[in-house]
């Protein structure tokens, strides 16, 4: 059933009495979100359950089952609509409120990490409850009569203690002498990403034929273009890539950021166009990065008995190939680069080792204070600017765990 304010009145009729939702009906007819009806179906339903106090329906889950029709039980981890879909609701309401619902004396608002909207009088307004329908208006006072004169004392005295009470809070906690915490390197590398729109973080997603319990092995390179597709597997990534986004899961949750997660098989060009991308995988397990500029400085090859990285322009004391044998696993190496992004000011962040280990390795490292600081130290300009660059990095593997990792080269562009 499609979330209208139609299809919602007729299951709640008391909403119709209820100002709130003609704030709400206002808003949603408004330039910032009639042309988004999805948008709309978010919030008239979760303002909906705010005005029927029911918050209980205003979970994740319910709302992606609810309003975009996801299957009963999905794994809200992994899908990210909701989040997304959050986020540009509550931008939307600022834009609203401080544009065309200027002179609104009810203001909405979704805070952050909750789904159940709040409504609150716009600062400065005097609202007044609208009368009960089965009671007549009262007469003999002009219902423009300004308040009377005898509160004003009171109010004044009210701001004045208040004013008091903002004077003495500043002079107690006294900013001026507190020592601000520094920005870590971490934050400082990973900003562009956890600012703005939230980006499409694009993980492995090869194509295998077999099954799990006979085993798989990787499908021809020429059956990504196979109209028998469908004999093949493309619902497994390495447990590397699987690491890596848990780690990239905490570090936005600590920043209060979200993240857009795809398959690269899963990509749809139209939402990743205008966004800041992260690759996580080898190129021959993320086709998406063949559609997009690539490394140039550094390349994967594999051969019969080892694989490793070229060094397309080598710099003093770099070794123009980084080999490792294929037996025994005991180190790996992976690509570690920042591109410009599709569009100008945006960014492509590529993690791609020669093993799912080799990209756990290279996620972890700009996940990590000690080592982010020492990329940072390297690849920052005269102006404090993050320059673009490309990196190789060595991990030792015990275990079948990437432990150690080094910067064994860097070409800042």
């Amino acid at each position: 059933m499609s979330l209208t304010p139609e299809t919602i009145l007729k299951h709640d009729s008391h909403l119709r009495r209820d100002p709130r939702w003609a704030v709400v009906e206002r808003i949603a007819e408004s330039q910032h979100l009639k042309s988004s009806p999805r948008l709309c179906q978010f919030l008239f339903y979760v303002a909906e359950c705010a005005i029927r106090q029911a918050p209980e329906e205003a979970t994740e889950q319910q709302i992606g089952i609810r309003v975009f029709n996801r299957p009963p039980g999905y794994n809200s981890s992994e899908d990210s609509i909701v989040r997304s879909h959050a986020r540009l609701l509550r931008q939307k309401l600022e834009a609203y409120f401080q544009q065309e619902g200027l002179t609104e004396e009810v203001v909405v608002e979704v805070p952050k990490g909750h789904y159940l909207p709040v409504f609150h009088p716009r600062m400065g307004t005097h609202t007044v409850a609208p009368d009960p329908p089965d009671r007549a208006p009262q007469t003999g006072i002009p219902a423009s009569a300004p308040a009377s004169p005898s509160r004003w004392p009171v109010r004044r005295l009210l701001w004045a203690l208040l004013l008091v009470l903002l004077i003495a809070g500043v002079l107690w906690v006294r900013p001026w002498n507190r020592t601000l915490a520094p920005t870590s390197a971490v934050d400082t590398f990973w900003a562009p990403f956890l600012t703005g729109e939230s980006p499409v973080v694009i993980f492995s997603n090869a194509l295998f034929t077999g099954d799990s319990t006979n085993g798989l092995r990787y499908a021809p390179p020429e059956s990504s273009n196979d109209s028998q597709q469908a004999k093949f597997v493309d619902t497994y990534t390495g447990i590397g890539e699987l690491a890596s986004v848990y780690t990239l899961t905490r570090l936005f949750d600590a920043h209060h950021a979200s993240f857009i997660l795809k398959r690269s098989r899963l990509v749809t060009w139209d939402e990743a166009e205008l966004r800041n991308l992260i690759f996580i995988g080898s190129r021959a397990e993320n086709p998406s990065l063949n559609a997009l500029p690539s490394t140039t400085d550094f390349t994967m090859v594999a051969q019969v008995d080892s694989a490793g990285v070229v060094n397309h322009n080598p710099k003093p004391g770099e070794p123009a190939i980084f080999s490792r044998p294929e037996h025994p696993l005991t180190t790996d190496y992976a690509i570690l680069a920042l591109l410009p992004g599709v569009q100008p000011g945006k960014h492509i962040l590529i993690f791609s080792g020669l093993t799912t280990f080799g990209t756990q390795a290279a996620v972890e490292y700009v996940c990590q204070p000690v080592t982010a600081a020492e990329l940072i130290g390297k690849i920052t300009g005269p102006n404090g600017e993050i320059r673009p660059f490309e990196a190789v990095l060595q991990t030792s593997i015990v275990g079948g765990v990437p432990l150690q990792v080094h910067l064994v080269a860097l070409h800042v562009h």
